[in-house]
């Protein structure tokens, strides 16, 4: 059995977490030689099962959306922007005022 048919069924969380692990194993350098590029052969095939799930959840995301995929200059959520009205912040400037105690200058 192949590496990649061997991950097929992993979820995201599965196959990260144990990509993770290899990666931890390669980094610490014990493995023989044969034992690495097996593991470098694995990894592959998470990381790849991982890019394909994260792709896959990109496209539904798309999808609930619309279709429509946004570029950066999205907006991130913000619906609409309502400026502040002018007088408002006027009637408003006597109140803090009277909220507050009068300080001590003495």
């Amino acid at each position: 059995m192949s590496h990649a048919d061997d991950v097929s069924s992993l979820t995201y969380e599965q196959a990260r977490d144990e990509l993770i692990a290899i990666v931890a194993k390669l980094e610490a350098g014990a493995a023989t030689l044969d034992e690495s590029v097996g593991l470098w052969e694995r990894g592959e095939a998470l990381a790849a099962r991982c890019q394909e799930l994260l792709e896959g959840a990109r496209d539904r995301i798309t999808d609930a959306r619309g279709g429509t995929e946004q570029g950066d200059d999205a907006d991130a959520g913000i619906v609409g922007f309502v400026p502040a009205d002018d007088t408002a912040e006027d009637d408003t400037a006597g109140d803090d005022a009277a909220a507050r105690p009068e300080e001590d200058h003495s």
